[in-house]
């Protein structure tokens, strides 16, 4: 069946048109809530949401939709990503929601679904659930006295301020750290700098002011110029930003450089192998990766194990195969002895325990490799994809021959919006940015 809802990251789109309305919310839960109605105990839910004006609606739909199919629902309210995916878990729950967009602006949202295990769905799942939505779901009702009950949880940003902080050695403080963190105005907004203060970090907090119209705006982990301006101003260690549902951090080094999340891998990759932690002996990342990080972990003897974009084919591969870091470029770093999810405040922790061990400066830790001259842009197109076109895939082909194999191109549909990303690496930047160029030409002439 063809996904009409779900994309690479759950169901997303413009907050208030489909599919991201009160009206299929409504039936996300109760599609949701009876796959993983299994059993005769009572089911409950966990569901958290980020900073979006828009959550307020999507918020009461997805309760409805589940206390109808007799699923008690417990209410997070602001969290991370992460800490929805953990108290999943944790709480004991059937299913965990969370409700967010991450980094878009305010005028989109979404809806990311966990299992009990805490970790997102299988395509399969996703498919009944879109099956169910589209079926009539009013014989499959709870009676009038099996209706699920809602509730607002209190104390579990305290749990996972607690979680994070385990995730470092017991006797580790950041004491005399000067940190500048930048939550995006998001979901992670008042639990990241608790727990950078409660390890003993000077903290200056930016983007902690949510409105429900700023997240993401003009600040977090897709736009880290504010985060340069502030730790050039208090003179910081190190910055770190978020996304607005915390699963994705950037890192700015003391001399305002930006450290992307492929760096971070590689940091965190050697840091694990020479403790002996190191899991199936390298890492899992997307093609998008830089062809330099792949030529520093072979140095190292380590392998780079490529999956398609997104983070849960990330860990899809680290399961199947016995890894335990991995990630995107963008900064989704997942660790699994800790998180099922991408989690940003966890790698950047995992990030300053290097730097503490160290006792270097963060531009000396977080530079393992010199990037290969990558180009990535996109091309908006209207209907059917222009990938089908015989003049693209003809000038693609073309493309692919001149970079040999000195490069790589990697072109596809984004999962999120009417777009084709098209990105080209090598060692030659002029031929790649020629190449990049006549690839978008031809979308764009067929689009």
């Amino acid at each position: 069946m063809t996904r009409k809802f779900f994309g690479t990251d759950g169901i997303r789109g413009q907050a208030n048109r489909f599919p991201i309305t009160a009206e299929i919310a409504l039936k996300v839960g109760m599609a949701a809530g009876l796959v993983f109605t299994r059993g005769k105990h009572r089911h409950r839910v966990v569901i958290g949401k980020d900073t979006r004006l828009s959550g307020y609606m999507i918020e009461p739909a997805l309760v409805a939709g589940f206390t109808s199919v007799g699923m008690d629902v417990l209410l997070l309210g602001p969290m991370p990503t992460p800490a929805v995916a953990m108290l999943t878990r944790s709480m004991r729950a059937d299913i965990g929601v969370m409700i967010s967009a991450s980094h878009n602006s305010f005028e989109d949202n979404g809806i990311k679904l966990f299992g009990p295990d805490g970790y997102k769905l299988s395509d399969e799942v996703e498919a009944e659930i879109e099956r169910l939505i589209q079926s009539d779901l009013a014989s499959r009702l709870a009676g009038s006295g099996d209706l699920g009950r809602a509730k607002r949880v209190e104390g579990v940003r305290d749990r996972y301020v607690e979680f994070a902080k385990r995730t470092l050695p017991r006797a580790m403080s950041l004491d005399g750290m000067r940190v500048v963190l930048d939550c995006a105005n998001g979901a992670a907004y008042r639990v990241a700098p608790e727990v950078l203060w409660e390890l003993g970090a000077e903290v200056f907090p930016i983007g902690v002011e949510p409105d429900g119209f700023n997240i993401n705006l003009e600040c977090g982990s897709t736009h880290p110029e504010a985060l340069k301006r502030k730790v050039h101003e208090v003179r910081a260690d190190i910055g770190i930003a978020l996304d607005g549902d915390a699963d994705r951090v950037m890192i700015v080094d003391e001399k305002g450089n930006v450290v992307d999340g492929d760096q971070l891998m590689a940091v965190v990759a050697q840091s694990w192998m020479e403790d002996g932690r190191l899991a199936a002996g390298g890492i899992v990342a997307t093609v998008m990766s830089n062809l330099g990080l792949e030529r520093y972990l072979g140095d190292l003897g380590l392998t780079l194990a490529r999956v398609k974009v997104g983070d849960r084919y990330v860990v899809e591969h680290m399961r199947e195969h016995g890894y335990n870091v991995g990630g995107e470029q963008s900064g989704h770093i997942i660790l699994s002895d800790y998180a099922t999810t991408g989690d940003g405040l966890v790698a950047a922790l995992q990030v300053l325990s290097v730097v503490h061990k160290l006792e270097r400066p963060v531009s000396e830790v977080c530079n393992r490799f010199e990037a290969v001259p990558q180009l990535l842009k996109n091309v908006r197109y209207n209907g059917t994809t222009p990938l089908e076109s015989e003049a693209v895939r003809s000038v693609i082909e073309a493309g692919r021959s001149r970079l040999g194999a000195t490069g790589r191109l990697v072109i596809r549909p984004s999962g999120t919006e009417p777009l084709i990303r098209v990105m080209g690496e090598g060692d030659d930047e002029r031929l790649v940015h020629e190449i990049v160029d006549d690839i978008c030409g031809a979308i764009s002439r067929a689009a």
